[in-house]
């Protein structure tokens, strides 16, 4: 059994051997905390909590940082915009995203450190930097020289002479500007700390090279994140861990977008779906499916037909488990995944084909259960259940099915809401309006609000 995985910095698949034999090391880019999170936030954590599962799945033993960036640009300017502190701003949105990825199914990291709780740790590593003549201080700012590392932008395969380093406001006393800034010096109003350079505040790229070393070492197994920060982030990250004499993450994985239009999802362009709007029109464990199950390397163009899809092939797996279980009782997840489904998974982890093989088992199930073959359909359902655990998708599991029954419920009810829709709208097609209202009046009498988009209608309760 060997895993492999793509790795961004060979541009290539390459077999996993980890640094420590059964153990495995990874560090996770995780929210910039200035707003609330949409599905394509939430997508990455999904992806690095499928790929962690098969590794538990497989044996290892899996440390997963996953940080929170609480102090940043964007996070100053939204607490300017709605004169609030800066760290209400980033408490209020660090819970959300919090509650969506715990919506979704995701398992909590092993430990979810904040860039400001890790000052002390930046001081070091710039101090470090500064003493090996890879950083330089200027007008209370602290600059990283790319010029002084060799290796400098290898990750995203640029030309130092071609690069444009993204800069920020205030940042000046720069050697060359393509530096870039590990520190900011303060500025008037804005949080900041005191550093043998003068107050100010850390840098993006700083806090994440720190904290991997804290709770990593100097060395770790994967480091991941979206397809968009290999530049700047990830290469600035390297440069200063390596310069630093750490030989930092062995493999680089990212993840692609969820796009609307062709387009990044992005608060910025005004086309993000946030989750916790999302989570009361759709099931979150069909969410998890269609967020979860195409490949991690693999755009996903957001639209509500696709969602559509995925809860209908959801449901089909749904309801072979509910009429194996009313038929046989409850039925325990098999010890061990299919072969095919484990090669898939070993892969790359390639879900889209380990999904195939759970809807060709679900078939044969189905097929089992037609011919009042109770023993071949309890058996089927094992197996899916073993692999449904591992993709978070088991509907039995306690996570989704136990003890409140409200997401059940909510389940249940949405399918029946649908269908007076579906009537309401089949109505109003045949321009037969009064039936329409009254199917509407029927629905808000029974305590639903009923809200027409224009991806169609949907409901709330009211």
């Amino acid at each position: 059994m060997t895993i492999r995985l793509y790795d961004t910095s060979a541009r290539q698949i390459r077999d996993f051997s980890p640094l420590v034999p059964g153990c495995v090391s990874i560090y996770l880019c995780g929210a910039t905390v200035q707003a609330a999170p949409h599905i394509g936030h939430i997508r990455s954590g999904l992806n690095f909590d499928i790929m962690r599962r098969w590794f538990v799945y497989r044996g290892y033993d899996v440390t997963f940082v996953r940080n929170v960036t609480d102090i940043d640009d964007k996070i100053i300017k939204k607490a300017a915009e709605q004169n609030r502190p800066w760290w209400a701003i980033g408490y209020e949105n660090e819970r959300a995203f919090n509650a969506g990825y715990d919506a979704l199914g995701c398992l909590p990291p092993t430990v979810e450190p904040r860039a400001t709780g890790h000052v002390p740790e930046m001081i070091e590593m710039m101090r470090g930097l500064i003493e090996r003549g890879h950083a330089y201080a200027a007008d209370g700012n602290v600059y990283f020289d790319v010029r002084s590392y060799a290796d400098y932008l290898r990750l995203s395969n640029q030309e130092l002479e071609n690069l444009l380093q993204p800069s920020g406001e205030g940042e000046t006393g720069k050697r060359d500007p393509r530096d870039f800034a590990m520190w900011k010096a303060a500025k008037e109003g804005e949080p900041s700390w005191e550093t043998p350079w003068g107050r100010g505040r850390p840098g993006w790229h700083l806090e994440c090279s720190a904290m991997a070393h804290k709770y990593l070492g100097t060395a770790f197994d994967v480091h991941g994140g979206g397809l968009d920060l290999i530049f700047p982030h990830h290469e600035n990250e390297i440069a200063q861990a390596r310069a630093f004499g750490d030989d930092f993450a062995a493999y680089w994985v990212h993840n692609a977008w969820v796009t609307m239009s062709g387009e990044k999802m992005s608060k910025s362009l005004g086309n993000s779906v946030l989750v916790s709007e999302m989570v009361k029109e759709w099931r979150p464990i069909v969410l998890r499916y269609y967020l979860g199950t195409p490949h991690y390397r693999s755009m996903i163009e957001y639209s509500p037909e696709a969602l559509r899809e995925a809860e209908s092939a959801f449901a089909r797996i749904e309801g072979f488990v509910q009429r194996v279980v009313e038929k046989a009782g409850p039925v325990e997840p098999a010890a061990e995944v299919p072969p095919a489904f484990a090669e898939a998974m070993d892969d790359d982890f390639g879900v889209p084909q380990a999904l195939a093989v759970v809807h060709t088992t679900v078939r044969q199930g189905n097929a089992a259960l037609t011919a009042d073959d109770k023993e071949g359909a309890v058996a089927r359902l094992a197996e899916v259940r073993a692999m449904l655990g591992v993709l978070g998708l088991d509907p039995l599991d306690e996570r989704w099915s136990g003890g409140d029954r409200g997401d059940d419920l909510h389940g249940v009810v949405d399918s029946l809401v649908r269908m007076v829709l579906e009537q309401r709208q089949a109505a109003r097609a045949r321009k037969d309006y009064a039936t329409a209202d009254a199917l509407r009046d029927q629905l808000q009498q029974s305590g639903l609000a009923i809200e027409d988009t224009p991806s169609g209608p949907r409901w709330s309760l009211s």
